[in-house]
């Protein structure tokens, strides 16, 4: 990448006020110190450069460059502040979600936890489909009673009943093989 201190347009040399280029070295101060960024410097000032450029081809000269270049160079700097702090949330929240996933467990807990698993898995194939697609689709796709109702053209309340009927005959089966949902 060129030092935009040196880059030249067309073979022009930058004049000494009147180009942006002129401006790089106080710019990038700027973006910088408002930024918090020293790495994202001179991104941050191709892209005031950029809009100095655009407003240049679009015929809009500001009266006062320094006072417009460096409203530009502080929303840079905002909007990269900004971004930042989205990407620093987002890791956060990534990375509590795998905290949550990977807690430790005690080993006779996992192995409670795999053995009622299997259990209901067991109980959930002695179910009638219909029974079983039901409550898999209550329980582990999260659907609501409306949309288990449009999926099975059904009313809301026949899901109602459906779902307490699967319940109760999940309940028997799981009571059968001595695994109670209340018995942790």
């Amino acid at each position: 990448m060129a030092d935009p201190e040196t880059h030249h347009t067309n073979g022009a040399t930058p004049s000494s006020d009147s180009s942006a280029f002129a401006h790089c070295r106080w710019l990038k101060t700027v973006l910088v110190a408002r930024s918090g960024d020293p790495a994202a410097g001179d991104d941050l000032l191709q892209e005031v450069l950029l809009a100095a450029e655009k407003s240049r081809r679009n015929g809009e000269s500001p009266k006062e460059l320094r006072p417009w270049l460096y409203r530009v160079a502080v929303r840079q700097a905002l909007l990269h502040r900004r971004k930042l702090g989205r990407q620093r949330r987002a890791l956060n929240r990534l990375q509590v979600e795998k905290l949550a996933r990977e807690q430790p467990v005690a080993p006779h807990e996992w192995i409670v936890s795999r053995e009622r698993e299997e259990l209901v898995r067991q109980a959930l194939a002695r179910l009638p489909p219909k029974e079983a697609e039901i409550l898999m689709l209550k329980y582990t796709e999260n659907w609501n009673y409306q949309q288990i109702a449009e999926h099975q053209g059904v009313t809301h309340s026949a899901v109602e009943g459906r779902l307490h009927r699967a319940r109760k005959r999940l309940r028997t089966f799981l009571i059968a093989m001595n695994l109670d949902e209340t018995n942790p």
